[in-house]
């Protein structure tokens, strides 16, 4: 059965691509610019555009699984060239942000709910991982940290689950191949609630230099993000940031028991990334 698994230029799927491979499962690698991939030799590739259903068809022919990217644009075309083609079986990459209570007002909240409402009324069997906040959205520090040795935090006690895009692609691997986690919406968090300040000072250990988290009024911080995030995403943001000020993130242990040993931490993500924080 060829799994294809989409968006393959991004971090979980560099690393879910080779577990399948190394595992003898066929898969196929599908991104909007397949030259640029990187491929463990066997692994074919496939144009593919989630905002584009041109290109669903040839992309979905002869795959039995998907690793599907939340796409809502058109999702129900997907979908439907996917029952067409034979697929028994999609794993969603949703988010936890569709677990809050105002998840339909929330913009990226409603986009992962789109999807997950539409597959829940395809015939296709779905798995649906609802990862937290990725480690790797530290990255979005990285060019202040160098450049000025700070991050400037609206709500620098505002927490997150940090999850690190290794063990995301490892649930990914496990809901794709053993029974168990199939047809379950899975709650995945890292293994500590952890505040932007304490991520600042874990990066800060990590690279060996100073990191300030220089606390900032949320005008300052829009200003700042002008023309780089859209102003509604950034209220958004701006209002989950302080509804999570000094409130620990709740912890589930889906995570460990998906992958079978436990998560890696911040600090495990921050000192294989320290070179590219480092002034």
């Amino acid at each position: 059965m060829t799994i294809l698994v989409t968006g393959s230029r991004g971090r979980i799927a560099r690393t879910l691509i080779p577990l399948l491979h190394t595992a003898g499962h066929p898969v196929r690698a599908a991104s909007q610019r397949p030259a640029d991939l990187r491929l463990p030799d066997g692994v074919p590739s496939v144009a593919l555009n989630l905002a584009d259903p041109g290109g669903f068809r040839a992309a979905l022919a002869g795959a039995g699984a998907v690793f599907l990217y939340a796409g809502a644009a058109h999702i129900d075309e997907f979908l439907a060239e996917a029952e067409a083609a034979g697929v028994e079986h999609i794993v969603l990459l949703s988010s936890s942000s569709v677990l809050e209570p105002a998840a339909h007002r929330d913009r990226l909240a409603r986009h992962h709910l789109t999807v997950e409402e539409a597959l829940a009324a395809s015939p296709i069997a779905v798995t649906v991982l609802r990862p937290g906040t990725f480690a790797a959205n530290a990255y979005q520090w990285a060019a202040e940290i160098r450049s000025a040795g700070q991050v400037a935090l609206p709500y620098p006690g505002a927490t997150t689950d940090p999850v690190h895009e290794a063990d995301i692609a490892e649930a990914a691997f496990a809901a794709l191949t053993r029974p168990e986690p199939r047809g379950g919406a899975h709650h995945l968090t890292g293994p500590q609630s952890l505040s932007f300040a304490d991520q600042v000072g874990i990066l800060a250990a990590a690279t060996g230099q100073p990191i300030k988290a220089a606390a900032v009024d949320r005008a300052t911080w829009k200003a700042a993000l002008a023309g780089v995030i859209p102003e509604e995403f950034a209220d958004g943001l701006l209002d989950w940031w302080q509804a999570h000020d000094g409130i620990p993130t709740g912890l589930t242990d889906t995570l460990e028991w998906l992958i079978g040993h436990p998560p890696r931490t911040f600090a495990e993500w921050a000192d294989e990334h320290a070179a590219d924080f480092r002034r």
